[in-house]
């Protein structure tokens, strides 16, 4: 059976693959999509992150998939009517990624509260800037306000409540009378009280029609001024525009984005040139740790998926 693999995989895990399957790994077919049609033509699996779209196109030119896997959680980038109608399994890596995330978040917050740590460049050339630094936040006594409560966020919520912070979480599909919310150390809310009340407010939603621009000018006006906002999910749950407006204007402390509507960001954005906002480019699951753990993952259950196939 014939895998191909569209984006950047742990080595080991190609490895894996290749002593039980012919696999085509070529990281930067993601932006050839002609070579990409071509090769999956005789597929059995295709292994992707977060760029190849599994749209309609694709899965025609690929008459003999039969398994997705997905080197990360999101699944947006992914049909998953159309899968479903052709019965092609679709396998997230689960969990794998969430310490990653979370550390993230963490040490966003901490970026963000503090404001000292990114001052190299005005210290180096002569400045001396102590007494408005020193104006920074702890992080302890704050309150964490998670806007999803999968493994992410919970992850993400133990580590708030570890540094001493007070955790609300917002997620319609937990049941409030479930034990997780004893277990972790969070306490339910409705997501405008919980804008309300949180200190740092941090994204853990998939994109879908319901999410997109979640976080609009009406949202953002919830949040006090003092409050930051981390998007480690989708670029798509925040109206971008509102938030620069916001930022502009001071009427929150600060954000950092991993994620955004449009990948990369386009030269210009209205997100550009403001100083409390930190942008990466969507890594904040990418470690070489979590990198290992996804690609084992991913590796194993799409290999039992088409070795089970075969039996």
């Amino acid at each position: 059976m014939r895998i191909v693999v569209s984006e950047f995989m742990d080595q080991q895990a190609v490895a894996k693959l290749r002593s039980r399957f012919d696999v085509t790994y070529e990281p930067l077919l993601v932006d050839a999509p002609a070579a990409l049609r071509a090769r999956v033509h005789s597929a059995d699996a295709l292994i992707v992150r977060n760029r190849t779209q599994v749209d309609a196109e694709l899965l025609a030119a690929a008459p003999q998939l039969r398994v997705v896997g997905r080197l990360g959680v999101g699944l947006d980038n992914i049909d998953l009517t159309a899968c479903a109608a052709r019965d092609i399994h679709v396998i997230p890596a689960s969990g794998a990624n969430a310490q990653a995330v979370a550390e993230y978040v963490i040490a966003m917050a901490m970026l963000l509260l503090r404001g000292a740590y990114l001052s190299s460049a005005e210290v180096a050339s002569g400045a001396w800037p102590r007494a408005r630094l020193s104006e920074g936040r702890e992080i302890a006594g704050k309150t964490l306000g998670l806007v999803g409560f999968g493994d992410i966020g919970r992850c993400t919520g133990r580590l708030g409540v570890a540094l001493g912070m007070r955790v609300l979480a917002h997620d319609p599909m937990v049941d409030l009378h479930s034990p997780m919310w004893a277990q972790t150390g969070a306490t339910p809310r409705e997501l405008d009280a919980l804008l309300a009340e949180s200190d740092v407010v941090s994204l853990h939603i998939p994109l879908t029609p319901q999410t997109r621009h979640l976080i609009d000018a009406g949202k953002l006006a919830l949040l006090h001024s003092g409050a930051v906002l981390v998007n480690s999910a989708r670029g798509g749950v925040i109206d971008e525009e509102a938030l620069a407006t916001a930022l502009r204007r001071g009427e929150l402390a600060g954000a950092a984005l991993d994620v955004f509507e449009h990948e990369p960001l386009a030269a210009g954005s209205p997100l550009a040139n403001l100083p409390n906002l930190i942008l990466t480019p969507h890594v904040a699951g990418v470690t070489c740790e979590s990198n290992a753990r996804v690609s084992t993952m991913i590796a194993e259950k799409v290999g039992d998926f088409l070795h089970a196939l075969g039996t």
